[in-house]
């Protein structure tokens, strides 16, 4: 199987012209702003939504520099929700580095986010494509809905899957489907077919993405970068959970739903929410979830002729099933 490291070398001179084109557009007057985010900026982390744009553009004939302005967008747009995000949730640690609220303060942080998303849009105007410009626009609104949704929902105390599944595409899935077409756009691809293949390709390889994220929840691993049990402390009831709260067969179902409908855990009951969960095949329906969608991802490349960028995206999709952080 291709791995990420050998998708990253096949792609080095984007890569590189990206991430050159990334420091130029974050270099401001200010010399505070500017420590901060070359601070920032050393943990960029495996750019996995910016290689989709790339692949993306590859699979349909190439990357060009409207490519590479798309792939910027996208990048500095997920850096800004990743910023505020941990503003909002408090955060001071992410995958064993400081945050910027964490290292300085909420207000850095939310200056610097803000300034994150000033760039993104100005590098979709730089594609030139009005397509580019709305989709990133599109992509920060849903964002944000997601996110609320998701509040909302822990409030409603309901254990609905399809609810789930809404509120995961919007506040992760739909950034996928935003590489996708800014990757299509930018190689010339015009709406039809071939581009909504791409687009539930996208919707299936983020909802993934998330739910992997949701099963790290329940094991305790310091290269996760979160405690065990964080979804529950800010009551979320993710698919693992949902899944086993929703089966009136088990063992002291009503108990545990009840357990979980609290406004706030004790670590004590947390772990035992979670111990409910894997104990009753929680992760196991979550996997068979990643296995299935994934399957029905890799029918819809099948309309593209074989090539390595489609052989690679396919990599994406197992490397983000397989991720171990």
């Amino acid at each position: 199987m291709t791995s990420i490291s050998t998708i990253h070398n096949s792609l080095a001179p984007q890569l590189e012209s990206l991430n050159r084109q990334i420091e130029q557009a974050l270099t401001s007057p200010n010399e505070l702003m500017n420590m901060v985010i070359r601070s920032y900026l050393e943990k960029k982390g495996k750019q996995i939504r910016p290689i989709i744009v790339l692949l993306t553009a590859q699979l349909l004939g190439g990357i060009n520099d409207k490519v590479i302005s798309g792939a910027v967008a996208v990048e500095l747009l997920h850096n800004a929700s990743l910023i505020h995000d941990d503003v909002v949730d408090d955060t001071t640690m992410r995958r064993g580095a400081q945050t910027i609220n964490g290292a300085y303060d909420n207000h850095m942080a939310v200056l610097i986010g803000d300034f994150f998303l000033s760039n993104a849009l100005l590098q979709s105007v730089a594609t030139g494509d009005i397509r580019v410009v709305e989709s990133i626009s599109n992509l920060g609104k849903l964002l944000s809905v997601g996110e609320l949704d998701e509040i909302s929902n822990s409030k409603a105390n309901t254990f609905d899957e399809d609810k789930y599944f809404e509120i995961i595409y919007r506040k992760t899935a739909s950034l996928f489907v935003s590489c996708v077409e800014v990757g299509a756009y930018g190689a010339g691809l015009s709406e039809g077919d071939d581009l909504d293949a791409l687009r539930e390709f996208a919707r299936l390889l983020g909802l993934c993405f998330q739910i992997k994220d949701d099963i790290f929840d329940y094991f305790s691993d310091e290269a996760i970068g979160k405690p065990t049990g964080n979804d529950l402390r800010e009551g979320k009831i993710t698919l693992p959970l949902l899944h086993v709260l929703n089966r009136a067969d088990l063992p002291r179902q009503p108990e545990m739903a009840r357990l979980a409908c609290s406004e706030s855990h004790t670590p004590e009951e947390i772990a035992t929410l979670i111990a409910y969960a894997v104990d009753n095949g929680g992760i196991d329906y979550a996997n068979a979830c990643m296995a299935r969608l994934r399957a029905q991802a890799a029918r819809l490349l099948d309309r593209f002729p074989d090539s390595q960028a489609r052989r690679n995206l396919l990599a994406i999709f197992d490397f983000i099933i397989d991720r171990k952080n």
